[in-house]
């Protein structure tokens, strides 16, 4: 199956924006293409059960089948192409994180994604636990110490994730918009 950028943007889309509840017109906007495109992608991903729909009036509204295992692997292979398709700059921050042993998923995020090279720090969220979360403070700051820019972590546990989306919080949800670097079935237990 060949797999569009507009495709790719949607199931992107509704995968990291777990506090909304997008229908095609939503999408459309949201991706830059015709409300019609929006749809026919819908439906498309529909038939390969890649998505469920759920009527609310005269629209349906869209989320991504996750208790599927071919669609977890579909979202799986679509987070790796993201950052594999990264700019050179993020790239490079992307290769450097795969390093870190004591998280359990990790995502760039922030003015570095906007701002590429002119960034002022790198922002990453790191999903750990209790047991690892001193070992990766350390890990950072042995980064930090020899790198020109900074790491700014957002540490968060699976269940510190879970509780900030049901409380749509704001910084939260805005790194879950970032690019991940890995623990893409981590990020998908968590966003389920």
């Amino acid at each position: 199956m060949d797999i569009t950028e507009n495709e790719m943007q949607f199931v992107l889309l509704v995968f990291k924006s777990p506090e909304t509840e997008y229908n095609a017109r939503g999408i459309s906007k949201k991706i830059g293409i015709s409300h019609m495109g929006a749809l026919k992608i819908a439906k498309r991903l529909e038939r390969e059960n890649i998505i469920i729909s759920k009527d609310r009036g005269q629209a349906k509204f869209y989320k991504l089948n996750l208790n599927d295992e071919y669609v977890k692997q579909y979202v799986k292979f679509l987070l790796k192409r993201e950052a594999e398709q990264s700019p050179p700059y993020v790239k490079r921050w992307i290769n450097d994180l795969r390093n870190i042993k004591n998280a359990e998923s990790a995502l760039l995020f922030g003015s570095l994604l906007k701002k590429g090279k002119n960034a002022k720090d790198i922002d990453v969220l790191f999903i750990t636990n209790d047991k690892n979360f001193s070992k990766l403070k350390n890990e950072i700051e042995d980064i930090n110490a020899i790198n020109i820019k900074r790491l700014h972590p957002m540490y968060q546990t699976k269940e510190d994730i879970k509780n900030n989306i049901e409380k749509e919080d704001k910084p939260l949800l805005n790194a879950l918009k970032g690019i991940v670097v890995f623990g893409e079935d981590t990020l998908m237990e968590v966003i389920k």
